[in-house]
Parts: C-alpha cells; sequence; structure tokens
C-alpha cells in the first residue's frame, strides 16, 4: 500500500488540516470582489430624518448578470435596488452592482450557467448585503438588511420567461413578413 498525500496544484502539501479536493468537486476561484457603481439618495432629507415618521417600507429588486472575460473568466455582477417609501414620499433609493472575476476550471458547459447565476451570487451576496446596510446606515436610516436570496429559483424564473419569450417569438411571424 502506498502512502498518498494529497498536493496542491503547484506540487506542495497542502496544510495541515486542510481537507482533501473532493472528487468531481467544481473548483469556483474569486480572485476579485469590488463595488461596481453605488448610488445612495436620500431627496427628502432632513424631513425624511426627523422623528415620528413612519417606517418606510422597502420593495427589494435583485438582478444577476455575467460577462464572459476569456474561455474560462467571467464576470458576475448582482445588482440590487432598495427603493424605500414612507407614505407616499421617497424615504431613500439605494442601487448596488456588486462584482467578481470568477474563473471555472474543467465545468461542463451545461454547468457554467447554473453555477454563474446561483453559485456565485451566493458567494457575493453576503458581501454585497454589507455595502447596503453601511450605505443605508451612513445615510441616517437603520441599515438595511437584505433578506437572503434564492439565486436557484431566480435563475429558474429567469429561465422560464426566456422560454415563454422564445415561445411566443417562433408563434409569431416576422415584423417583416408579409400578411395574408
Amino acid at each position: 500500500m502506498t502512502d498518498e498525500t494529497p498536493k496542491t496544484d503547484n506540487g506542495a502539501q497542502p496544510p495541515a488540516g486542510a481537507a482533501a479536493p473532493k472528487s468531481g468537486a467544481v473548483p469556483i476561484q474569486i480572485s476579485a470582489q469590488y463595488v461596481k457603481d453605488l448610488s445612495f439618495e436620500n431627496p427628502n432629507a432632513p424631513q425624511s430624518l426627523m422623528g415620528g415618521q413612519t417606517s418606510p417600507q422597502v420593495a427589494v429588486n435583485v438582478d444577476v448578470r455575467t460577462n464572459q472575460i476569456s474561455d474560462t473568466t467571467y464576470e458576475v455582477v448582482l445588482n440590487i435596488k432598495g427603493d424605500a417609501k414612507a407614505g407616499d414620499r421617497q424615504a431613500f433609493i439605494v442601487e448596488l452592482s456588486y462584482g467578481g472575476i470568477v474563473t471555472l476550471a474543467n465545468v461542463a458547459k451545461e454547468h457554467t450557467a447554473p453555477l454563474l447565476l446561483i453559485e456565485v451570487p451566493r458567494l457575493l451576496f453576503p458581501f454585497a448585503r454589507s455595502v447596503i446596510a453601511e450605505a443605508t446606515r451612513n445615510g441616517g436610516f437603520p441599515p438595511m438588511l437584505v433578506q437572503p436570496i434564492d439565486f436557484a429559483d431566480l435563475f429558474r424564473r429567469q429561465l422560464q420567461a426566456l422560454k415563454a419569450k422564445q415561445q411566443g417569438q417562433a408563434a409569431a411571424p416576422p415584423a417583416n413578413a408579409p400578411v395574408n
């Protein structure tokens, strides 16, 4: 029986206590995370910050976009918008585009989209959530803590919308086709 010690990519042994890579594990390497765009608006200040106001109702919208940089490297951008109103008055608007540069190695083409649109946003989300909480706190409001997001459900809904759009286009005649 041979004694095989797992080695890292460069041939060195991993640190003591490090788990050996699982067979079939998909490596996701995030090489950078950054705030791509951040906007905070408090259009009715200072009135929106006065005591006795009702708690604002916040609507949150989330979107994930990807951009392929090279064969295995992608930019994934998590877009989060919080729109808060107290009654009929705007309390604040916060918009964040939080990006990550991700490298996927040895990933089958059919697994790329789920990894980029589900797993990577799960990894980026806590950092984006923190940026939004700090922006709203610095704007004079209690920190806006965005609730956890089910990125798998968001991905499924995007696929369903895309399929419905494709089916609708297939059923409709081309815009310049003559109608009898």
